[in-house]
């Protein structure tokens, strides 16, 4: 047998300890996403729901890390969002326009690529894309929208039921992962995805008297009549008034419909609603305390397993070379303009919240201006682990602006395009342009002479979009300076013709 020396045998243990320290020498990646979750309902980002202290852990995240106040999606529906994060690309070309039909997971994803460069890739909870998960060592999925109590998880070896509430168990699954299932010699990129706080909103017992005793302040346009603004917003389907539903979203009707948790806080309903008979602006009031409250609740949730992971990664000494990055596929309305839902371009749905934490890499309590979208996710978490970024990707990495440097080619204007019309809400199909300051909007296919209407908002005096001021004559150059940007950045994004409007039903 043939003898290995010393120096050798040194050699290679000095080879292997240098390989397993660069592995280390990468960042560990945990993405905690969320469901709708707005930036109004976040005490970082201030506004009328801040003196609720909303989002402590949140609001810890970006005390020790960044906050990015324009941060925006390019599709603001829950499964588009999804496969743009997962793709680094707009709907057009990862195919997943809106959430009814497949997705293709044989694509290009970056997961894939980060297991190629010695990442561990974990995804616990919601992703909404039907079909088998690709790209992940571990993973186990909600089904479609999933289910807030006792839910079933989609596994690679079959669906697995659990007894609980969802957020506390998508939690309790990835920390399992954390302490007892990783591979400490390597990089690990986390995914924590919650369900909350989508509709119906359920919140858990243990949060359901939070916010009992008090008035949620309302936004100024709770009562919007959409005067300015085209049909495209008088005529959807997602209003407080006429939408909002007694059974399954406010529970107040024979136990809520399907909701079986919570039903003696939901009997009190129907007795105050029975013993008050509520009408017009009173009763859309009451709807809205109502509503949002459940939301608060089910985001308080989200919140508390958040400094679960917070504090276990600190336990687990991992804190330092860890970054930490918050985020939800899309914002949400709070009552501005008498809705709630997402879909449209305007600030509240098109914006998303996107907090980050890096030790000794980003500022503690910095905050970031440029505009941001999601497509850039998947680049970012490439760029972190020193993995290569396709070049079909069409975002940017903002590892530069997580430390303070914002390139100087860095974009002036994002793209938007929702395309799921017929459908649930009634939100026609729209495209846009914004910059930081204006912003011009499309809807097209509509009843209307040239089967389009266009609305333009100057946000800086108008920051709540409560004014179209398309057809004032002092903004025909800055309109017409904007569609020249919608044209370029339709080229620049390679965007066909989207498909043909589905018939519902």
């Amino acid at each position: 047998m043939k003898k290995i020396s010393i120096f050798k045998v040194v050699s290679i243990l000095m080879l292997l300890a240098g390989i397993a320290g660069a592995a280390q020498d990468k960042p560990n990646i945990v993405w905690i996403f969320s469901d709708d979750h707005t930036r109004q309902t976040i005490g970082a980002y201030g506004g009328r729901l801040q003196t609720l202290n909303p989002s402590p852990n949140l609001d810890r995240l970006a005390s020790e890390g960044m906050r990015f106040d324009r941060c925006y999606v390019g599709n603001s529906i829950c499964a588009p969002a999804r496969a743009t994060l997962l793709t680094g690309k707009h709907s057009h070309l990862n195919g997943k326009y809106d959430n009814r039909g497949p997705f293709n997971h044989d694509q290009q994803q970056f997961q894939k690529i980060l297991q190629k460069n010695g990442y561990q890739t974990v995804m616990v909870g919601k992703i909404h894309l039907s079909g088998q998960m690709q790209g992940f060592d571990y993973w186990e999925a909600l089904p479609g929208q999933g289910k807030y109590y006792d839910p079933d998880f989609v596994t690679e070896e079959g669906t697995k039921s659990y007894k609980g509430y969802t957020t506390d168990i998508i939690t309790d699954k990835a920390l399992d992962w954390l302490e007892n299932k990783r591979d400490d010699s390597k990089p690990f990129m986390l995914m924590i995805h919650h369900k909350a706080p989508h509709r119906n909103w359920q919140p858990a017992e243990r949060h359901m008297s939070k916010y009992e005793d008090i008035e949620i302040p309302e936004p100024d346009n709770l009562f919007d009549d959409y005067a300015t603004r085209t049909t495209a917003a008088q005529k959807q389907d997602m209003n407080i008034v006429n939408t909002m539903r007694m059974d399954t979203d406010l529970k107040v009707t024979e136990g809520g419909g399907r909701i079986n948790f919570n039903l003696e806080h939901y009997a009190a309903r129907n007795a105050f609603l029975a013993e008050n008979k509520l009408e017009g602006k009173e009763l859309v009031k009451w709807k809205y305390q109502t509503y949002l409250k459940d939301y608060l609740r089910c985001t308080w949730g989200v919140d508390e397993n958040i400094g679960r992971v917070l504090d276990t990664l600190e336990e687990m000494d991992l804190e330092d070379n860890t970054i930490v990055m918050y985020s939800s596929d899309q914002g949400f309305y709070m009552g501005e303009h008498g809705w709630f839902d997402k879909r449209f371009m305007y600030e509240e749905s098109f914006s998303t919240p996107f907090i980050a934490r890096w030790p000794g890499k980003i500022k503690p309590g910095s905050v970031n201006s440029d505009l941001v979208q999601n497509i850039d996710f998947a680049e970012t978490f490439l760029d972190l682990a020193g993995a290569p970024i396709p070049d079909d990707m069409q975002g940017k990495s903002v590892v530069p602006l997580l430390k303070g440097d914002t390139p100087k080619d860095w974009r002036k204007s994002l793209y938007y395009h929702y395309y799921e019309y017929p459908a649930v809400h009634s939100v026609r199909r729209h495209e846009g342009v914004t910059g930081k300051r204006y912003k011009l909007i499309r809807f097209y296919g509509m009843d209307v002479p040239g089967g389009e209407e266009w609305e333009f908002y100057d946000l800086e005096k108008d920051p709540s979009e409560m004014n179209n001021s398309y057809n004032n004559p002092e903004n025909a150059g800055k309109i017409s300076e904007m569609k020249r940007e919608l044209d370029r950045l339709k080229e620049y994004y390679k965007v066909d013709e989207p498909p043909p409007q589905k018939s519902r039903g």
